[in-house]
């Protein structure tokens, strides 16, 4: 009988893998050592301010990050920016939006206002290009074999991966259809996208003196939109190790009394 059902099981996730290769080419996602991965993870912080300066020098012209408030840009475990850069880095985004049109700020009706501190960042969907607050999140990219997500389980659900393959992933061809140009990419599902590299390598300088190279450039933002996707992770980690610790001490203790309670009874006999 167990013969059987592994022999079933086996021909199942044959025929789902089988149908996976013909559904399409899911795009190449390369594995990246991130300093934030496993239960003991952290973000870099050095790491997040290159990949800020990323953002805000190359994706910002098309991507907005309409779901992270500026001031998050000083917490502890994430960039980790001094409060009067954060000031000063939300002075740098100009917006048109309701606050200044109602005369809440001292700018005239229909006039653009500064950002603060405690504004998100501004949204950018002028080029129809998807926001990137939560895009870390949102493309997974290791799938394993279809529909089992086993290599979720094992790497975690891939996405700065995805978002870093995609960046390195462009190799140099291109072709028009519709009258709309696409790139061919080695990690975009199909493996023809209609974004243009963003990346070319020694597009920023870094001020710790950092590599610039594509894949540098690459992994340095993908941390950023993971930190921007999930900014509390380290702390979720913590709790989570505490309340992990806190139930295998539960777990022994409640053993050893339940062994001294019943160690004086254990091999004797009752009369019912």
């Amino acid at each position: 009988m167990i013969k059987k059902l592994t022999l079933s099981a086996l021909a199942a996730l044959t025929l789902s893998v089988s149908s996976a290769f013909a559904a399409g080419d899911a795009g190449h996602t390369h594995d990246v050592d991130f300093s934030f991965e496993g239960p003991f993870g952290t973000y870099d912080q050095m790491q997040l301010q290159r990949g800020l300066k990323v953002y805000t020098e190359v994706c910002s012209s098309c991507h907005g990050l309409k779901f992270v408030p500026i001031r998050t840009l000083a917490d502890e475990g994430g960039p980790a920016l001094p409060e009067d850069q954060v000031r000063a880095f939300a002075a740098e985004f100009p917006v048109n939006d309701e606050a200044a049109n109602m005369g809440l700020y001292d700018f005239d009706e229909g006039a653009a206002r500064a950002l603060t501190a405690n504004d998100n960042f501004p949204a950018n969907e002028s080029q129809a290009a998807p926001d990137l607050s939560l895009m870390a999140k949102s493309r997974a990219g290791f799938h394993g074999p279809y529909g089992t997500g086993i290599n979720q389980f094992l790497k975690g659900i891939g996405g700065p991966e995805y978002i870093v393959s995609l960046l390195t992933g462009y190799t140099g061809e291109e072709k028009v259809e519709a009258g709309t140009t696409f790139y061919e990419n080695t990690a975009f599902p199909g493996g023809w996208i209609a974004m243009a590299p963003p990346l070319y390598g020694e597009d920023v300088e870094f001020d710790d003196g950092h590599s610039n190279e594509l894949h540098h450039e690459a992994e340095d933002i993908a941390a950023f939109l993971m930190w921007s996707a999930e900014p509390k992770m380290a702390d979720r980690k913590k709790a989570g190790f505490l309340a992990v610790s806190f139930l295998v001490v539960l777990t022994s203790l409640l053993y050893l009394t339940n062994k001294k309670l019943w160690a004086p009874h254990k091999g004797k006999e009752f009369d019912l």
